[in-house]
């Protein structure tokens, strides 16, 4: 039996519960403490008993300093700054220090840090003549960034002394600035381009686009809208608190693996459709849509479980996406650019359906970043099967946070939940010979 007292938002006597074995009478006081409550005080009264929560639902398995993530009114931030601050007013490698330092960096500092990433963009040669060219001609090219990157901790050994704080910001650098690279190289393989060098002179988004769309000009221009727009969706692709590609970049780093392996698994983890393909998938869902007189059947067909309703809701939001705000206007200035995409016109009428319908209401769906951004990346010239690729440039910085942030805890150990089991009891072996 469990009792409380106090909502949870403050730490005192008056703020815990009281559990209580009603097998024995034992009862410990748990203290409540920035929301939660310590496994330690189950473990007291009886080792032997597991929580048992399937996905993580209601289980912080760290303390983190990095994300703040409100799903109820809708409010994310970073390192304690709101994520709209952010996306107006800033850029992604300023957001990136941010990120991985903890605070905004002075003038100075942000030169150095610019310089840093600039400098390592480039990849070593045997990546792209050796190991790229090994893959098969229509490799996926999200399976070969996953690859790729995990081969670089064979380029860089010195990555495994994790315990060296130098060592490790180096590693954090290199992430940070080869994985556009490693994408960008990813995608022209993917499709039988030749690849297009880092132009150091341009901005991280700008180089980006460069590498992606580069032909035989001498030096690409990007749209300074287009490049913003890109630079604005990679800061609100930045973090997003324990999330899977995150977690699984925690658990693997929780071995003590060198961070190349462990934003490898991360990149896997992103891989799955659940995680990085969901702006994939309303892509896809927007064009079997296919006209705006479609949307009216195909919410009644949502309603009745017959198809689903993609970009809406969210495991953490429970009211609008702060992110989906933000890509809203800015999907509106990319259009201006590229020209209107009809998917939007489908997008917005289905938006303006669902929000007003007391189906989705009650189940407190709304959109997520997912339903505009692939719009987005649509229009930029990036293929589908780039979406999950983009998504893991600017998570990087996130990543890495992480990964230091784990090697930094006191409390935290080697990654080993338990579990609950359900097989059959002992039972005798019988030898191959007497089974029926």
């Amino acid at each position: 039996m469990i009792s409380g007292a106090g909502e949870g938002k403050g730490v005192g006597v008056a703020d815990s519960y009281t559990i209580i074995d009603n097998r024995t009478g034992k009862s410990v006081e748990v203290p409540i403490e920035n929301g939660g409550i310590s496994s330690r005080a189950l473990r007291e009264l009886d080792p032997n008993i597991f929580i048992y929560d399937p996905a993580f639902l209601q289980t912080a398995a760290c303390r983190s300093s990095i994300t703040f993530l409100d799903g109820d009114n809708g409010i994310l931030r970073y390192r304690g700054y709101p994520i709209q601050d952010l996306a107006e007013q800033s850029s992604y490698l300023e957001v990136a220090y941010l990120i991985v330092h903890g605070e905004l960096p002075s003038r100075a500092e942000f030169e150095k840090w610019t310089h840093d990433i600039t400098f390592h963009t480039y990849v070593h040669e045997n990546v792209r003549k050796r190991f790229m060219d090994g893959f098969h001609h229509d490799a996926h090219p999200m399976g070969i960034l996953v690859a790729t990157v995990g081969a670089l901790s064979t380029f860089y050994p010195e990555a495994k002394n994790i315990a060296d704080p130098e060592v490790r910001m180096r590693q954090v650098v290199r992430l940070i600035a080869k994985m556009p690279t490693l994408a960008a190289f990813a995608h022209r393989f993917s499709i039988g381009l030749p690849f297009v060098f880092p132009d150091n002179s341009l901005d991280f988004a700008s180089n980006f686009l460069s590498m992606m769309w580069k032909i035989a000009e001498p030096r690409f221009e990007s749209d300074p809208v287009l490049a913003r727009a890109l630079d604005q969706l990679f800061i609100l692709h930045a973090d997003h608190e324990q999330n899977c590609s995150t977690t699984a970049m925690r658990v693997v780093g929780s071995a003590h693996a060198d961070p190349f392996s462990s934003t490898a698994a991360a990149c896997a983890a992103l891989y799955g459709p659940l995680h990085g393909g969901a702006n994939e998938a309303v892509v896809r869902m927007l064009t079997e849509i296919g006209s705006l007189e479609n949307i009216e059947p195909f919410v009644a067909a949502v309603k009745e479980g017959k198809a689903r309703l993609m970009g809406f809701g969210h495991r953490v939001y429970k009211s609008y996406d702060p992110r989906a705000r933000i890509i809203k206007a800015t999907a509106e200035r990319v259009f201006e650019v590229t020209g209107r995409n009809p998917l939007l016109d489908i997008a917005l009428k289905l938006e303006e359906i669902a929000l007003a319908d007391e189906y989705f209401i009650s189940r407190r769906l709304y959109p997520n970043v997912d339903f505009y951004s692939g719009l987005i990346y649509q229009a930029m010239g990036f293929p589908v099967d780039m979406f999950p690729v983009l998504f893991a440039i600017p998570r990087t910085a996130g990543w890495v946070a992480h990964w230091l942030e784990l090697l930094g805890d006191p409390e935290q150990k080697i990654s080993r939940p338990r579990q609950i089991y359900v097989g059959p009891p002992e039972r005798p072996y019988v030898p191959i010979r007497d089974r029926n």
